[in-house]
């Protein structure tokens, strides 16, 4: 529909953890969050606004089981090509594609650097939705604002990217000794950015939410027992951000001004 445009965010958090992570994130975006009656499969839906921004879900109660992180997706034409396009490029393909029935077709894949991302093809409808409807709006508060990808080789994330999903290079900010923080376009908008790992321990995205004060985000984050970890700081374009994780772990950003605005 609109491929290459971010279009959902999903957390999983611990075992036993999701009606905890439901309230943290309700406390610090304001969204409302409801189960989303998938049969079998406890799945909850979390809106703002009326839009659907994000999924929450627990992780299985199985030794090994991933640390609680967020996933983005990525919107594409044709998920089942997508999803052999990339093992081209060099990225495997960690949960091939299949059905969520009303929904459309998902896919969960890794670039060649290892960090992981989701694919979805939405059903086809008609009349199409506007592309500022849904989890992905840059106008709005709690929503989907910019993603980040720290990676062992900024360039050859780029390249992998561009070609899978039609970005483009945009311009690049100087950040000294942490290298280059290399902006990145779909459309005609800046969506992202590409950098070193810098303290991440492997290849990750990043998921940013807008607020409207980020000053009063971090007070909510820490009333809700969640942890600041970098930040704020200004960034182009007059906006502060800040990086935090939940109480379970999950790492998130935040960006908007730094004090609320009417």
């Amino acid at each position: 529909m609109y491929h290459g445009k971010p279009t959902w965010f999903e957390l999983t958090t611990a075992h036993g953890r999701l009606t905890d992570a439901d309230a943290f994130y309700a406390g610090v975006f304001g969204w409302k969050i409801a189960d989303a009656g998938m049969e079998g499969f406890t799945y909850h839906l979390a809106s703002h606004g009326g839009s659907m921004v994000a999924g929450l879900m627990e992780a299985p109660q199985d030794e090994g089981s991933p640390p609680p992180s967020w996933l983005i997706y990525f919107d594409v034409d044709a998920i089942d090509a997508a999803a052999a396009k990339v093992t081209t490029l060099g990225g495997t393909v960690v949960r091939p594609p299949e059905d969520i029935p009303g929904t459309g077709r998902f896919a969960i894949l890794a670039d060649p650097q290892g960090a992981v991302f989701g694919l979805l093809q939405p059903e086809p409808m008609d009349p199409q939705p506007p592309v500022e409807e849904g989890a992905w709006n840059q106008n709005k508060e709690s929503h989907g604002n910019w993603v980040e990808l720290m990676t062992s080789d900024p360039d050859a994330g780029l390249a992998f990217y561009s070609a899978l999903l039609g970005w483009t290079k945009s311009s690049a900010v100087d950040m000294g000794e942490m290298g280059t923080y290399q902006l990145f376009r779909w459309r005609e908008s800046d969506i992202g950015g590409m950098m070193g790992l810098g303290n991440a321990p492997v290849p990750c995205w990043l998921a940013y939410f807008g607020v409207n004060g980020v000053d009063a985000a971090l007070e909510r984050i820490r009333a809700g027992g969640g942890t600041i970890v970098h930040g704020p700081m200004e960034v182009p374009g007059s906006a502060f951000i800040a990086v935090a994780h939940d109480p379970q772990g999950a790492y998130f950003a935040v960006v908007g001004p730094k004090q609320h605005t009417p």
